[in-house]
């Protein structure tokens, strides 16, 4: 995601999901950029990541395997402000199990021409 070696305009559309939960903050606004250079015109990127606020180190996945991995949160309304100062057009934004310890969320936006 961040150094995406794709001609300009030439994907049809992208799925990130729980991915960008792995980019540091001062580096997802690069990111949006590679995605909005890749996409065509009125692409469709559809968003998925961890809800809330903070950073924390993983030590242990699934099974119980060992990793070192930066896990970020983000609120929703900061993501949708960083697609549309990247050229995007929110058309959806939802929070899932927002009861929940890790609430996640899921944007729909589009390439703006």
């Amino acid at each position: 995601m961040t150094d995406l070696r794709l001609a300009d305009a030439s994907a049809a559309g992208l799925l990130a999901f729980w991915s960008l939960i792995h980019i540091p903050d001062e580096t997802v606004p690069s990111v949006f950029g590679h995605f909005r250079r890749v996409l065509r015109p009125g692409g469709p990127l559809l968003l998925g990541f961890h809800a809330g606020d903070g950073s924390r180190l993983k030590t242990q996945g699934y099974g119980g395997h060992p990793m070192k991995v930066c896990v970020h949160r983000r609120q929703p309304d900061r993501v949708a402000a960083w697609l549309r100062d990247a050229g995007f057009t929110i058309e959806a934004q939802m929070l899932l199990d927002p009861d929940e310890s890790v609430p996640r969320a899921v944007l729909f936006a589009r390439r703006q021409p």
